[in-house]
């Protein structure tokens, strides 16, 4: 487990994360720009996207979001599950991904975007994706627990299949109405939501296993890690980056006229990933955890698998929605955000548990 001492450089953790992963957002914010102008400059581009699909998706952007979501499920530790999780952590995290996530998200959608459906809508489908991608980058600059964390993410990979469509279908659908809200644009079905996930999630995520079992039995575990994974982990940049200029190219005329939209999405995706992280580590800290299990805990849980939750966005409500610009704005907040709160997480080492720091 690497470690960053309590008197490193403030550039410490940065400069362990690779050059692309360091500059994401950068990468992120020139798909933006370049998806708007490929927009202005080819007019009849959605046209030409939609002439053969995967599904109501396209095969472009089906290509793109499977990009995505293979090499991160590829990385997984399948076997790891049940060797290294205990049950106070097995309870918690369930508890804090798949019901304390969801219902906070609901509520900051609902409180902060009442006048914007589709953005709205766009959000919930975020809180409903649980974190099993970049957690895993953020919980070892944090010098949290690898294998629990690597465990963590198989679970949410699994529960994601199993649980996505119902609560999607839960908070979208049946609790607004039950609350008496306006559900206007929310019109959705639990089978729209299962086609998207069995594709999206589904397909790479039997594909990651496959991969897995297949390359550690042929060439054997350290080549797998050491060699193989960094090969393809760039894939799934390639295919976020992809995704979101074409994203941008039907969104890019909402996007000029209304710039105050987007920041007004950003600001409940703020909100969220810091209560979620700071009441997950302080419940953590309750329980007696230590540094590392808690660190784990807590990233999983604040984080968001954006990959899926573009996915169900465009495949539900289509490339050109509000609810698919509202997915691609989470990863460039959810980026800089958390990278902030490794520093956090380094602090609260010293601070609640200066044995470990030591």
């Amino acid at each position: 487990m690497a470690t960053v001492s309590g008197d490193a450089p403030t550039d410490a953790v940065v400069a362990r994360l690779s050059l692309l992963d360091r500059f994401l957002p950068v990468w992120i914010g020139a798909a933006m720009a370049f998806g708007i102008a490929l927009g202005k400059a080819v007019p009849d581009l959605d046209d030409a996207l939609d002439e053969v699909k995967i599904d109501t998706v396209s095969l472009p952007i089906a290509i793109g979001l499977l990009a995505m979501m293979y090499p991160v499920l590829a990385k997984v530790k399948y076997r790891a599950i049940g060797s290294v999780l205990d049950r106070r952590s097995l309870v918690t995290s369930l508890t804090l991904n798949w019901v304390v996530g969801p219902a906070l998200m609901f509520t900051l959608a609902w409180l902060l975007l009442p006048d914007l459906p589709e953005y709205r809508t766009g959000l919930i489908i975020v809180g409903l994706a649980r974190c099993i991608a970049m957690v895993l980058i953020w919980n070892d600059l944090a010098c949290g627990s690898r294998e629990l964390a690597a465990v963590l993410v198989a679970l949410n990979s699994l529960f994601q299949i199993v649980a996505y469509s119902l609560l999607g279908y839960f908070y979208l659908e049946l609790l607004p109405g039950w609350l008496g809200l306006d559900s206007e644009g929310i019109d959705v079905t639990i089978w729209e939501i299962t086609k998207s996930v069995l594709i999206f999630l589904g397909i790479p995520l039997v594909s990651g296993f496959l991969t897995r079992l297949i390359g550690e039995r042929r060439k054997g575990t350290q080549w797998y890690e050491e060699r193989f994974l960094p090969r393809i982990g760039p894939i799934a940049l390639y295919g976020l980056l992809f995704t979101i200029v074409v994203l941008f190219a039907f969104q890019g005329d909402r996007i000029i006229d209304a710039p105050w939209d987007v920041a007004r999405i950003a600001i409940p995706l703020v909100i969220y990933f810091a209560i979620m992280w700071a009441g997950s580590f302080a419940v953590g800290l309750r329980m007696n955890l230590n540094y590392e299990r808690n660190t784990s805990i807590a990233f999983t849980a604040a984080g968001n698998n954006f990959e899926l939750a573009i996915a169900v966005a465009i495949g539900v409500f289509g490339v050109s929605s509000g609810q698919a610009l509202a997915g691609v704005v989470g990863p460039l907040i959810e980026v800089p955000v958390l990278v902030g709160l490794v520093y956090v997480a380094l602090w609260a080492r010293h601070r609640y548990y200066p044995s470990d720091a030591a």
